[in-house]
């Protein structure tokens, strides 16, 4: 391992209950996190739905990840890269089973413009992070600006790995000049409307009922009526942006939120109770599915 940043262990993504990331991206005064991220050392090779005030450039270093950013859906693979919008709802995913080492370079607008109401934020940033109808970016391989803004976020790796004097300096620059590209092809396009788009908040205000109610007996009909929409639209939307059904998620995330339990060396029957399955030998079967080994190993942990 290179001397600097290390590769950090976790479980999983904490967030709030409106799905808003409990983590501090560096500080106030220097709002910016620069980390290596495997997806394999999330549990089930995924992190979960959430969001964020802050900016996301990602490169992968090495295998591939499927990446989700609103209703965008990417495959992600070493030497590409991906600009994630500021309070975008984001997650990622093993692909066919790949480990994935990836750079996050994740900053807050402010780093950039400074003072509140500057024309730096108000003609330049905001312009970029008010619009709903740029969630993200992908970079590519074969487009020569993309490969630029790419060099740079390496550029800010190896810097964070030296730690010279002018370190903070040297990545403020960086930062602005790949804000400056983005700027440049964004303020490019054609005009489209920058309305809130209410398909995302629906997105949102379903992901959220579930992960309030997932412990408690819910059905599809809870969830459509939570959201004013019959089951059939329900159902259909879900699948759409999500790439799984309603249930599917609902399961994922009773075992995602049962590994908590079984760390703590909690028993299988309480454990599946807590969160929502109906019998042990039920939620026994339904964690194999995801996590390849029973819940009494993964408790004992000859299976971590």
């Amino acid at each position: 391992m290179e001397k600097g940043l290390q590769i950090m262990e976790k479980t999983q993504i904490n967030t709030t209950e409106n799905q808003k990331e409990i983590k501090e991206h560096g500080n106030y005064s220097f709002p910016v996190e620069v980390s290596i991220e495997t997806i394999q050392s999330y549990e089930q090779g995924s992190f979960l739905w959430h969001w964020h005030p802050e900016i996301e450039l990602t490169w992968i270093m090495s295998g591939a990840i499927e990446y989700h950013v609103n209703n965008h859906s990417y495959i992600l693979k070493k030497g590409e890269g991906l600009f994630g919008n500021s309070n975008t709802l984001h997650s990622g995913y093993m692909k066919d089973g790949q480990e994935c080492t990836y750079l996050s370079v994740t900053f807050h607008p402010r780093f950039l413009y400074g003072y509140e109401n500057s024309i730096l934020q108000t003609k330049y940033i905001d312009f970029i992070t008010s619009n709903d109808g740029w969630p993200s970016l992908k970079f590519e391989k074969h487009v020569a600006w993309h490969q630029e803004i790419l060099g740079r976020i390496q550029d800010i790796y190896r810097l964070s790995l030296e730690k010279t004097a002018d370190y903070e300096l040297q990545v403020h620059i960086l930062l602005l000049q790949i804000f400056g590209m983005l700027y440049h092809y964004f303020s490019n396009l054609p005009k489209k409307e920058q309305h809130p788009q209410k398909h995302l908040q629906r997105l949102r205000d379903i992901i959220s009922f579930i992960q309030d109610n997932y412990s408690q007996d819910i059905s599809l009909d809870d969830v459509a009526a939570h959201v004013n929409i019959c089951k059939s639209e329900c159902c259909r939307f879900f699948k759409k942006h999500m790439g799984m059904t309603i249930f599917e998620y609902l399961l994922f995330l009773r075992v995602q939120s049962s590994l908590a339990f079984l760390k703590e060396g909690e028993s299988i029957t309480k454990t599946a109770g807590l969160v929502g399955f109906s019998s042990p030998a039920y939620y026994g079967q339904i964690f194999k599915r995801y996590m390849k080994c029973t819940p009494k190993e993964y408790r004992d942990g000859s299976a971590r």
